[in-house]
């Protein structure tokens, strides 16, 4: 549901009643002339394809681990699974039973493992009449064509009921909220003004995830002046990144997560950990806050291997609250991505999948959500990277959660 001219918009709310019918609200957040758009972005049958072919295989994307001994380089296969005959490398976190596999290089140790990039197979468990479903035109179509606009007015007087202001642990609602104005307004909580440089004094912030946590280690860079970036020595997008206002004593870093992670750019791994190791070396205390976000990496894979991992973290962070009850703890689940782009490794569909099980496993834990997923929907991005003014609304809600 949008207002393109009041920059507004929402998601609707889909009832199934397994019977081939469906029900689609929305709840009239604003006044004004309002269009609904009704996307159907897979048919039952692309999704059933797409939920056996996600399932069936670990090989759609292939990675190159970069062993070094001295001046010498070797390149060679690995994956999360690997059938081969040849000697293999064995990355295991023993604590976890997460396991990442190289072909050994002759002459190496295994020890010598570096770097890392990787690029999509050309594989594909979807049969040719299977394709044909995820074809550009058939993907996201709109099946409410011609539907007027509709003109939504104020019915009472009634006041409206004060909100309380956002925390950690409220339930969410669908929809979660709406955008008014290019800002985004919780269904059930108010978003105070919070000043961002106030708010982080004496505040450690760990972003431990993907690149769409990193966007927000990049807008805090921009939005805090006297945030510095501290140099890693490392090179490319996917370095460990550190910043700190030692006046105002801020320290922000971002951390990507453990394998798998995708990326045609060559990272290094000498730092590498699973994001249930770095919470596990974390102290905590009431000024540390740690933000999760998992997913979008995973969707190429069955989806045990994202199950496995999330549950992996739950427990980690059950015993950091356990030591450390004070320690802030947030949830960012995954941005709606590019509609049409490789369909059978990266669609929304495996996000939505991973979304509800991310919020499912969380539910008995006090963390915060932060429900990008929704927030995505509402601005219309369909992109995994969405723009600066998205992203300043979602860090938005991570100041109202922690100040």
């Amino acid at each position: 549901m949008s207002s393109p001219a009041l920059e507004a918009g929402a998601s609707g709310k889909v009832t199934d009643f397994n019977n081939g019918t469906y029900l689609v609200s929305f709840t009239l957040f604003w006044e004004g002339q309002v269009s609904l758009s009704l996307l159907l972005i897979h048919p039952s049958e692309g999704v059933s394809a797409l939920w056996r072919a996600r399932n069936q295989g670990y090989d759609r994307v292939i990675f190159t681990g970069q062993f070094a001994n001295g001046t010498s380089q070797v390149n060679t296969d690995c994956a999360l699974v690997l059938n081969s005959s040849a000697e293999l490398c064995q990355y295991l976190d023993a604590q976890d039973q997460e396991a990442f596999y190289c072909v050994r290089p002759q002459y190496m140790p295994c020890a010598a493992l570096t770097h890392m990039h990787s690029k999509n197979k050309d594989v594909s468990y979807l049969s040719k009449q299977e394709k044909s479903l995820f074809e550009r035109s058939n993907v996201g179509v709109e099946i409410m064509e011609n539907f007027n606009v509709i003109s939504v007015s104020k019915c009472n007087k009634e006041t409206v009921p004060v909100k309380e202001k956002c925390k950690p642990g409220m339930t969410s609602t669908v929809p979660s909220g709406h955008v008014w104005k290019n800002t985004w307004n919780p269904a059930s909580c108010n978003l105070a003004t919070v000043e961002m440089n106030k708010c982080l004094r004496g505040k450690s912030v760990y972003l431990l995830g993907d690149s769409t946590v990193r966007q927000w280690m990049e807008h805090f860079k921009r939005s805090i002046r006297t945030l510095k970036s501290v140099d890693m020595h490392e090179s490319g997008k996917l370095q460990h990144q550190l910043a700190v206002d030692l006046d105002r004593n801020i320290n922000i870093q971002w951390q990507k997560h453990g394998y798998p992670l995708i990326g045609s750019i060559t990272y290094s791994v000498k730092e590498i950990e699973y994001i249930a190791r770095a919470i596990d070396r974390i102290g905590g205390e009431k000024n540390t806050v740690i933000v999760i976000s998992l997913g979008q990496h995973f969707r190429p894979f069955p989806i045990d291997v994202f199950i496995r991992r999330v549950l992996n973290v739950h427990k980690a962070v059950q015993r950091l609250l356990l030591r450390s009850p004070d320690t802030m703890v947030i949830i960012k689940a995954e941005n709606i991505r590019e509609m049409h782009n490789d369909v059978e490794r990266f669609s929304d569909f495996h996000g939505y999948i991973q979304y509800l099980a991310i919020k499912d496993i969380f539910q008995d834990l006090n963390v915060g959500l932060i429900d990008a997923w929704d927030i995505t929907i509402a601005y219309g991005t369909n992109n995994v990277h969405p723009p600066e003014h998205v992203v300043r609304n979602q860090v938005n809600i991570f100041l109202n959660y922690i100040c």
